[in-house]
């Protein structure tokens, strides 16, 4: 049974290093794409996203969510913000690399965590521990650094980290699986990405047929390449700690971060590296303080389950009752990235 527990487990965490890898690679995809413009890439990967999640869907028989979600015009309206902030996530970070912004795109999905924080405490009305108000200011005192560096706010960033936020939000609220989510929004994206795409033809603009047959292919790809890291991270989802995952995801912009510096030789001043140390150490209080409340939770789960004292059913209820598992930021940002199949944020 161990065994087969700790095999489980290395599934998940390879699952999970290839989910966040792959968004985190992401900076090394969409170059490829060019000629094609911000636009068309992303009109491309709306529909063939569509066609690869319906796919899926049609393979393992799962539809019945479909009806159900159709009867319930506000989950309905929920799935369909999430669209449309997904496709300026998306939108503005296939433009932000490929204009040479590789770095400002990976800060966005850095500060993703304290958004989604300062979301919670703001729309919610969710209440902080200390440690996670230290982490936001000092996550505001980084972007005040940095856009000093930048001689302007780092926008880019800003808006990737918030139209991401704000989708976790949505999701949450409509709580659909990974895959089914995805298809939902991409079903709702489907028809203006095609009327985009026929017209860009009309228009004599388009290049999917007029860069060869590779170039072809690799505009077809956007919708693997956007469906498979969620498979992954449905596949580690299930399989290791929500602590894990919450480590686990600063991969992606870690990995982006690195193909900014290392492959794509974007500059970085000192100010900029200023402003990039207060954000990881925003990020390190904010992680340790998500670590240090598990593992409470998981020694107050295990008093209960000790001194409960009649059946397994009695320990669960107790500790439901308890609260035990608090939304940390960590875990909020988690359930964020679930919801991409993209991204940290990851990528987008």
């Amino acid at each position: 049974m161990g065994d087969t527990s700790k095999g489980e487990q290395r599934i998940g965490l390879l699952n999970g290093f290839a989910a966040y890898g792959m968004w985190g690679l992401f900076p090394l995809f969409f170059p490829l794409l060019e000629p094609a413009g911000a636009g068309e890439v992303l009109a491309h990967r709306m529909m063939w996203s569509f066609v690869v999640v319906a796919v899926v869907l049609l393979v393992v028989r799962r539809w019945r969510w479909a009806g159900e979600l159709l009867r319930q015009p506000r989950k309905l309206g929920l799935v369909a913000v999430a669209a449309a902030v997904i496709s300026v996530n998306w939108g503005v970070y296939i433009w932000a690399v490929n204009s040479g912004h590789v770095v400002e795109a990976s800060l966005g999905y850095f500060i993703n965590p304290l958004v989604t924080i300062a979301m919670g405490v703001l729309l919610l009305k969710e209440r902080l521990r200390p440690a996670q108000w230290a982490a936001v200011g000092v996550g505001l005192a980084a972007v005040v650094v940095l856009t000093v560096g930048y001689g302007r706010p780092p926008w880019i960033s800003l808006i990737l980290a918030f139209s991401f936020a704000t989708y976790g939000l949505m999701k949450k609220k409509v709580n659909l699986g990974g895959v089914e989510s995805l298809a939902a929004e991409t079903a709702i994206q489907f028809l203006p990405a095609l009327g985009y795409l026929l017209w860009l033809t009309a228009q004599g603009h388009s290049t999917f047929t007029s860069e060869g047959p590779g170039h072809t292919a690799l505009l077809a790809a956007t919708g693997v390449v956007t469906a498979l890291p969620l498979v992954c991270f449905g596949a580690a989802a299930i399989r290791v700690p929500l602590s894990t995952l919450g480590l686990l995801q600063y991969l992606a912009p870690v990995f982006q971060f690195l193909c900014g510096i290392l492959y794509f030789h974007e500059a970085m001043p000192a100010e900029r590296w200023a402003g990039f140390a207060l954000v990881w150490l925003a990020l390190v209080v904010l992680t340790a303080d998500s670590l240090r409340t598990a593992r409470r939770s998981a020694r107050l789960r295990s008093t209960l389950a000790a001194t409960a004292p009649v059946t397994e059913e009695a320990v669960a209820g107790t500790v439901a009752g308890t609260g035990t598992e608090p939304a940390t930021g960590t875990a909020a940002a988690t359930g964020t990235a679930a919801g991409t199949g993209a991204a940290p944020r990851v990528e987008a």
